[in-house]
């Protein structure tokens, strides 16, 4: 059931994606396409000049300039490797593996203490060092125990948010830095516009304020994504750790009350199997 529910979050969140590549590339298609088309009723010079100007493409790389073109493109690498890693890292059947969680039962069911706590302490998963933490205190009762593993369930949270955090500072980031790219464009065009002893031309004064616009644009179409994708995984994360404090919260129950029962009969088990692990801190019933 979690797998199915992560695999369908992970599909909801790539046509999300997919769909505002295909939104901002279909703008500037049709942006394009609209730049390019000539009045038929024009005459040769007018389709000259048509010609003549630039494609939107190759304005807004000219336009982002060398300075605020890599700085954007260095903000977008970290976006895309923040995304990534969250999207690995987040997955509803990495956090909770099924089979993990299938294993462990089985191993508890059967009253092998020790074996069920090197099983978890060698699970790298969410669920796994939750269940590490949980069973460390376990000997000192059930709620010691459920206590460390809803500590450590907000450590691993904090650790995650903390990289979700990134997104929202990028989202922040890039009007910011669309906003200042403008200001100095339209700094550089209204210099060029009070210059003496010249009448200014209006097609580079358009062409001015045109390029200071374009870093706007990037820097929002920048922080689109990034806040939609900080407001997807927060979301996410959340939704994983209240399952994993739910799985884990069980699973150690179980754990406590199966070492509570009586010893099975002399010779089903090996003396080792029933054995409590040294950090596990579960004591085999008397």
């Amino acid at each position: 059931m979690g797998a199915s529910s992560g695999l369908k979050c992970s599909r909801v969140f790539a046509f999300a994606l997919l769909a505002l590549l295909v939104f901002f590339v279909s703008g500037f298609v049709m942006s394009e396409r609209a730049v390019a088309q000539e009045d038929p009723a024009a005459g040769g010079e007018e389709v000259a000049k048509t010609a003549e100007q630039p494609k939107l493409i190759t304005h807004i790389i000219e336009s982002a300039g060398p300075i605020f073109g890599p700085l954007l493109l260095l903000i977008s690498i970290i976006l895309v490797t923040i995304v990534v890693l969250l999207a690995m890292d987040l997955r509803m059947s990495s956090c909770i593996p099924p089979y993990f969680v299938e294993e462990f039962t089985d191993t508890v069911n059967r009253r092998q203490f020790k074996q069920a706590f090197e099983l978890a302490r060698n699970e790298p998963s969410f669920v796994g060092r939750v269940l590490t933490a949980g069973m460390g205190r376990l000997q000192y009762g059930i709620e010691d125990a459920r206590e460390a593993a809803l500590n450590m369930v907000e450590s691993i949270k904090a650790s995650k948010e903390q990289l979700i955090a990134y997104l929202a500072t990028i989202g922040t980031l890039g009007p910011m830095i669309g906003l200042v790219g403008t200001v100095f464009g339209m700094i550089i065009a209204f210099m060029e516009l009070a210059k003496p002893g010249a009448t200014p031309r209006p097609e580079e004064l358009a062409r001015g304020i045109s390029h200071a616009l374009v870093v706007t644009l990037l820097g929002i179409a920048l922080s689109v994504p990034a806040i939609f994708c900080h407001a997807f995984f927060r979301n996410r994360l959340i939704r994983i750790s209240m399952d994993t404090a739910n799985i884990a919260d069980d699973l150690l129950t179980q754990m406590y009350h199966n070492s509570r029962k009586p010893g099975a009969p002399a010779g089903a088990a090996s003396p080792g199997a029933n054995a409590a692990p040294a950090g596990a801190g579960v004591k085999p019933a008397t």
